[in-house]
């Protein structure tokens, strides 16, 4: 039983490395050390409740859940350890020919506060509701619109209404 329970998480968790890690990557804008180890972080929260876990309905949403959830705990924690910078480590993938449009959006997400940040990778990176955003970060549907509306409308000023100078057309 338990070898059984040990093998469903290593499958589970070798699917979802991937895409958790890519979305830890937005979370922290672009700190790809940060982003590993905050998917192991949720990866070994998840092991603890593997049990419960593996018994949801949607046990993919739920370690995004938990993935989220770290991150902004990550964010309140760190006031007064680590400092960001604002140089980026070379990113997996940067040769092809999208590499200015993802440094530039990738700068413009760590402009924005962390619960900003979080709502936006969710809502449109994710392709979350509203109302399953709200549930992520347990807040109301309400903010989650407010900081919707706030973080786009930051995005726009940082990075102008037109993206096209920055992709390879």
């Amino acid at each position: 039983m338990r070898q059984q329970r040990s093998a469903d998480y290593a499958e589970f968790a070798s699917a979802r490395a991937g895409h958790l890690y890519r979305s830890a990557c937005l979370l922290t804008a672009g700190d790809t050390y940060l982003a590993e180890d905050l998917v192991q972080e949720t990866f070994g929260r998840l092991y603890v409740r593997w049990g419960r876990v593996s018994r949801a309905e949607n046990p993919a949403a739920y370690a995004q859940t938990v993935l989220t959830r770290t991150f902004l705990a990550h964010r309140r924690l760190r006031s007064s350890r680590e400092r960001a910078t604002d140089t980026f480590p070379d990113l997996p993938g940067a040769a092809d020919g999208d590499a200015p449009l993802r440094l530039t959006l990738m700068a413009a997400l760590a402009r924005l506060p962390a619960k900003d940040r979080a709502v936006v990778v969710l809502r449109y990176w994710e392709d979350r509701s509203v109302e399953q955003t709200a549930d992520v970060l347990n807040v109301s549907s309400a903010a989650v619109r407010t900081r919707c509306v706030r973080a786009l409308g930051r995005l726009r000023e940082l990075l102008g209404e037109d993206l096209r100078e920055f992709s390879r057309s």
